[in-house]
């Protein structure tokens, strides 16, 4: 029976924390502190509970059936499309594709606008801290089309030089794809002053929404990007399952990215018509389950309020910079004035794989490496962070945890 929480008193983080099973257990005899959120959030029993409802009640192929299950099946799936929609104010459900995650939705979009729309010696502006997913894609269509990449620099705060991103932009600007919060900084980006500057130059936008979406309030009309992604899994939702958002007109205009069964009108061997958005975009068998666990997700955010989750990581972010502070040779990469619930932070002397190996053996889960954000790294010069991420279901007392687990591992790797 899952329990409910009233979102009307005051946050109550250990009411919160009962939803997440995988939060009761142990990791090598210590009680799991999981602070790898921005890889992956952990799931609620609400999400669970849909994955295997499905599969034990309604386990069917969509769509195309006429038989009671697929009915169901049809409706679940299509009734995450509806909140979706909800989830991020789009003006309409057809403009909600559903994809295998963030990155498979930036594919989506460079292999069908960008191999349609970009020509030789056009331009295309990302930034400095984008994950790898929005510049490899970019990349290979660039190497392709004989385009060029431009990159938006940074400070030593981890923000984008606007002035310079600014003096980027010219007519041969064709696309700026941005992300919206950086998975490795924390740094959330002005994307509504960028999205409006390139705008006047007739440049389209994509908005990389893989961390935002689970932090912020997302409004595709009002930040009126002309694309927008984010992954189930980073919502607590199940892996496997994205949202491309676009304007209509966009998505009318471009090729299909797949083709198959649902995605087509008609068939023959001289001739294919295709079908209608969104199914344009969603060939053959969907991630059914998953997409239906997904609704589930978006239910489960809204309910407890992002107001109120936001809050509360925005305490455990206050409160972990200042105990990492304190920490001699530590030094924490990405202050920008404007971010959420990510740390990052080197340490003199001290290898991060090493450092997360050790706190692992306390329990202690954060991330080490580039954080598929190589670019960004070499920017500040340095092989990689310690990352810790948070979320609506952690606490104080585990960032002690952390702060007591590094103290101990430096001892050890000095």
């Amino acid at each position: 029976m899952i329990e409910t929480i009233d979102i009307k008193k005051a946050y109550d983080v250990v009411a919160v924390r009962r939803q997440f099973p995988a939060l009761r257990r142990e990791v090598k005899g210590k009680p799991l502190v999981y602070f790898d959120n921005a890889a992956t959030t952990q799931k609620p029993q609400a999400v669970i509970d849909a994955l295997v409802n499905y599969y034990s009640n309604y386990n069917a192929n969509i769509h195309r059936g006429i038989h009671t299950l697929a009915e169901e099946a049809t409706a679940a799936f299509e009734a995450t499309r509806d909140t979706a929609q909800q989830f991020i104010n789009a003006e309409t459900r057809e403009q909600i594709i559903f994809t295998g995650g963030t990155t498979e939705g930036i594919n989506l979009v460079a292999q069908t606008w960008g191999r349609q729309n970009i020509k030789e010696g056009d331009e295309i502006i990302i930034s400095n801290m984008e994950h790898h997913s929005n510049i490899v894609p970019w990349y290979i269509v660039a190497q392709e089309k004989g385009a060029i990449i431009k990159v938006i620099p940074i400070n030593e705060n981890g923000e984008l030089l606007m002035d310079e991103f600014e003096k980027l932009l010219s007519e041969k600007t064709k696309l700026v794809s941005i992300v919206h919060v950086s998975n490795a900084l924390g740094t959330i980006n002005p994307v509504k002053t960028i999205i409006e500057k390139a705008h006047k130059v007739g440049a389209v936008v994509l908005v990389d929404g893989a961390q935002s979406s689970v932090h912020l309030d997302i409004d595709v009309q009002d930040m009126d990007t002309d694309f927008f992604v984010f992954s189930s899994h980073k919502v607590y939702g199940p892996t496997g399952v994205g949202v491309l958002y676009g304007k209509k007109h966009l998505l009318e205009s471009m090729p299909p990215y797949q083709g198959g069964g649902e995605m087509i009108k008609e068939v023959y061997f001289d001739n294919v018509t295709y079908n209608d958005l969104p199914y344009k975009y969603e060939a053959g068998t969907p991630n059914i389950a998953d997409t239906v666990a997904f609704k589930a997700a978006l239910d489960f955010t809204k309910g407890i309020g992002k107001d109120a989750i936001r809050n509360h990581e925005n305490e455990l972010l206050q409160y972990a910079t200042e105990q990492l502070e304190g920490i001699d040779g530590l030094k924490i990469i990405g202050k920008a004035k404007n971010k959420i619930s990510v740390i990052s932070f080197i340490i003199d002397h001290v290898h991060p794989q090493d450092l997360g190996i050790l706190l692992d053996n306390r329990g202690v889960a954060v991330r080490t490496g580039h954080h598929c954000a190589q670019p960004l790294m070499d920017c500040y010069r340095i092989p990689g962070t310690t990352r810790a991420s948070f979320a609506m279901y952690n606490t104080k007392e585990e960032i002690d945890a952390l702060i007591a687990g590094l103290n101990k591992a430096i001892k050890m790797l000095r």
